[in-house]
């Protein structure tokens, strides 16, 4: 039977598999960690209270990153280059979602629009991971290899869908509304797509590396395209609502260090 639990533990039982999605996993991170640490330098000063949590942001991210490089070497592994087809964040930016790097690169302060333009994209992209380890947790919180990698990365999603809430509001009322509102919903129609793009690519990386038959991979093709036209259909309408969250604050102190594994 194909579940996400069963594909997942394909993977983890997979030296090789496991070291291709470590890669991804750990080069995202990293990359994530970048955006953040280049935007929380250039806030501009109408912003500046904003510049600690992002600084943490890109802290946490950055951490994650260690943490996945942190399981490839318990077990002996190397990370791995990854394909530029299953690259989630480069895709993002192609599509022209966020910050562009070549604008992040320059020393020139952003605007008021450019961080709107960089927390909406957070929401989208935050409301992802969160649903991706809130499942993991699900299934694998207790697994003896990568359970604490996987709970203490949730938690930190969560956290940064909370931050990413709360500004946005916060935002809203100092009267950018109408920007956040159609921000989002641009940035969620073009996540969608790239994370269906993303979704298949490494599903035929993993289909050669786990020798999966045909059908399998047909199977699993299957439904990644119908996630999309759900998704696509009004699914992505959960990317784009902003509520109080419980957790206020959530970027408040500074980023707790990646443990050891």
């Amino acid at each position: 039977m194909l579940s996400a639990r069963s594909l997942f533990q394909e993977i983890v039982d997979s030296d090789e598999a496991f070291q291709l999605f470590c890669s991804i996993a750990a080069s995202g991170e990293a990359q994530g960690g970048w955006e953040n640490g280049r935007i929380a330098a250039l806030v501009p000063r109408s912003l500046a209270d904003l510049a600690p949590k992002i600084t943490r942001h890109g802290a946490d991210e950055d951490k994650h990153g260690r943490i996945f490089n942190g399981l490839l070497k318990k077990r002996g592994l190397s990370p791995v280059p990854v394909p530029p087809e299953t690259d989630y964040t480069m895709l993002l930016e192609r599509s022209g979602i966020g910050l562009a790097h070549e604008k992040l690169r320059r020393d020139e302060p952003l605007t008021e629009y450019d961080i709107v333009v960089y927390l909406s994209h957070s929401r989208v992209t935050e409301q992802r991971a969160a649903d991706q380890m809130d499942m993991l947790v699900r299934h694998f919180g207790g697994h003896p290899e990568v359970g604490k990698a996987i709970r203490i990365i949730s938690n930190d999603e969560d956290n940064h869908l909370a931050y990413c809430h709360e500004e946005l509001l916060r935002l809203a009322r100092a009267g950018h509304g109408r920007t956040i509102q159609r921000t989002l919903r641009e940035c969620a129609l073009a996540e969608i797509a790239v994370y269906r793009d993303v979704s298949l690519a490494v599903m035929d990386h993993m289909g050669r590396v786990l020798q999966w038959p045909r059908a399998k991979s047909a199977v699993l093709a299957a439904g990644i395209h119908a996630v999309y036209a759900y998704e696509r259909a009004g699914g992505w309408r959960r990317m784009v609502t902003l509520s109080m969250p419980e957790r206020l604050g959530a970027l408040g102190g500074p980023a707790e260090t990646a443990p050891a594994f």
